[in-house]
């Protein structure tokens, strides 16, 4: 299954939206809609992804060697990521199939990429 880099990235998007509001139901106990500190989150990693530099490229956040977010929204980032991660499973497990299997192949990708060079 090969996917273009715009799937990627809508992926991309659509994961860490379901990551948010995994976040923010259990943390907040919103019920409908997002928290505004969440909803806020949610809008900057947007942006965050819209201008990616690897746009084509891009790996997932663990292994983007780009920091595109500030240090503090990396943070809060890493916080929901931890807390949603291991939810993502029970809630979206094609998403998190989908996700590991960019991980996989874009790690290989730039091992290829890297051989190549040398």
């Amino acid at each position: 299954m090969v996917s273009t880099p715009s799937d990627r990235l809508n992926r991309e998007r659509r994961t860490i939206q379901a990551m948010v509001e995994i976040y923010c139901h259990g943390h907040h106990q919103s019920t409908a809609a997002l928290c505004l500190e969440c909803h806020n989150f949610l809008s900057y990693a947007m942006q965050r992804i819209d201008k990616c530099p690897l746009q084509n490229n891009k790996p997932t956040c663990r292994k983007c060697p780009v920091h595109c977010y500030k240090r503090e929204m990396r943070e809060k980032a890493r916080h929901i990521m931890g807390y949603a991660g291991p939810r993502m499973m029970i809630y979206h497990p094609i998403l998190t199939i989908l996700h590991y299997n960019d991980e996989i192949t874009n790690k290989n990708d730039l091992r290829l990429k890297n051989k190549s060079r040398n």
